[in-house]
């Protein structure tokens, strides 16, 4: 017997959930990847001065490498999102 509690509305399919929520995975790890390379990027400038700010502030590469990164994530989850929104023309 279907009850409204097991019914699956044909928009939420298991792969179309599945596909959901590796596209919010995305956008969660591009927004972490950004904010982890902002603040190395930035963080040694609010830093005493210190061994651990020298070391910090060494890494700038690998800040740059998060942040472009994370913007890229970003940038595919607004490709997926808008490939997946489009609607067909009649």
């Amino acid at each position: 017997m279907i009850t409204a509690m097991n019914a699956v509305p044909p928009s939420l399919t298991p792969s179309r959930q599945r596909a959901a929520r590796a596209n919010h995975e995305l956008l969660h790890k591009g927004l972490l990847l950004v904010f982890m390379g902002l603040a190395v990027l930035v963080g040694p400038r609010f830093m005493a001065p210190s061994g651990m700010r020298d070391v910090v502030a060494s890494s700038a590469a690998v800040g740059w490498f998060s942040a472009v990164l994370g913007v890229g994530f970003i940038v595919r989850y607004g490709q997926r999102r808008r490939a997946g929104t489009r609607r067909p023309k009649p």
